[in-house]
């Protein structure tokens, strides 16, 4: 990746393990290893979203939208 982007690493139910928000180009993060999916967002939209560790998401096919419950 040439730009920063937000991480959110989930587990099977789509819930929030971890964010990382802006993460720089070519930098690694540690295993999660409980992590089933890993979501990468344009920096920013974690935050914009209100995002946070438990959330559960859900994927509504309206236009992509994401949808934290």
């Amino acid at each position: 990746m040439r730009f920063p982007i937000d991480v959110v690493f989930v587990d099977r139910d789509w819930s929030v393990l971890e964010i990382r928000h802006s993460m720089r180009p070519w930098r690694l993060t540690r295993l999660i290893l409980r992590a089933k999916r890993v979501i990468e967002l344009p920096a920013g939209t974690a935050a914009t979203a209100g995002l946070a560790v438990g959330d559960r998401l859900s994927l509504a096919s309206t236009g992509g939208s994401l949808t934290v419950g």
